[in-house]
């Protein structure tokens, strides 16, 4: 099997290798999915706390971030699940990753901040390879194309 049948999926299930890349990008999807559907589900529960945050945070607009992270977090969250326009939202969360990571753990002299930082750092090289890999065989883009 070289790297283009690795990347690209082009082996059946039944060849070496064709279950791993079958299942283990779909895997990959709903791990990496989880934080952004549990984060945007816990933002709904809490709207009030969490616009408090993003306020005190300095981030403009509060109400706005909040509606557009928790609607990010959520229905991105169900897309890259089922891996519709996967490549397209990974790279949004990729992005988002990384802001947050600027914008609300930013003071790594704190050590729950150096490390959420830092966790949102190895999500956004995560989802750079859910970009240059796509969803895989087992996703709604891979049943369209």
């Amino acid at each position: 099997m070289n790297a283009h049948t690795l990347a690209y999926g082009k082996a059946t299930a039944a060849a070496p290798g064709g279950a791993l890349i079958s299942v283990v990008p779909a895997l990959g999807r709903a791990m990496i999915s989880a934080i952004f559907l549990l984060s945007g589900a816990a933002k709904l529960a809490a709207s009030g706390t969490t616009i408090a945050f993003i306020r005190a945070s300095g981030v403009p607009l509060a109400e706005v971030a909040y509606g557009l992270s928790t609607g990010l977090e959520v229905l991105g969250g169900l897309a890259l699940l089922l891996g519709l326009r996967t490549r397209w939202i990974a790279a949004i969360f990729f992005l988002y990753a990384l802001a947050t990571a600027i914008l609300f753990h930013a003071n790594l002299d704190d050590q729950n901040q150096f490390l959420n930082f830092f966790k949102n750092i190895a999500m956004a090289g995560g989802l750079l390879h859910v970009v240059a890999l796509g969803g895989g065989r087992l996703s709604l883009d891979a049943r369209q194309a």
